[in-house]
Formats: C-alpha cells, sequence, structure tokens
C-alpha cells in the first residue's frame, strides 16, 4: 500500500501558500469549464488579491499638509 505523503505545513512562506492557493483556483476554475482567458482574468485581477500582497494605501495623502515653497 502506497503512503501518502505529508506536507509540512511550516517550511512554506506565506507568498508560497498563496501561489499553491493561486494554482487550486485556476485548476478549480478550469474544471469548472471557464476558458483559460476567463480564468486568467479573475486570477489577475487586483481586487481579488490579498491585502498582505497589495496592501490598501493608508488615507495619509489628504492629512499631509501641502508646503507651497515657491512663498518667496
Amino acid at each position: 500500500m502506497a503512503k501518502k505523503k505529508v506536507i509540512d505545513l511550516d517550511t512554506y512562506s506565506a507568498l508560497d501558500a498563496y501561489a499553491i492557493a493561486l494554482n487550486e483556483w485556476y485548476k478549480s476554475l478550469r474544471r469548472a469549464g471557464f476558458s483559460v482567458e476567463l480564468c486568467l482574468a479573475i486570477i489577475i485581477e487586483k481586487d481579488t488579491y490579498p491585502d498582505w500582497i497589495i496592501p490598501s494605501l493608508p488615507n495619509r495623502i489628504d492629512n499631509i499638509p501641502y508646503d507651497d515653497e515657491d512663498d518667496d
């Protein structure tokens, strides 16, 4: 009887785990009948990325006072 391979999750970084999830997501979309182009369009959409990959920008731009250097 063949033994199942045990995966040590502590050896994967957060990026490795995300890449594995992305691969599984793509394969699931393909099994569901989505075309390759549509799968890639869904996966590359920035809104679907987790916050630790593309963090949201803080709303600091409005709070920073504008320093006009032309006040000679």
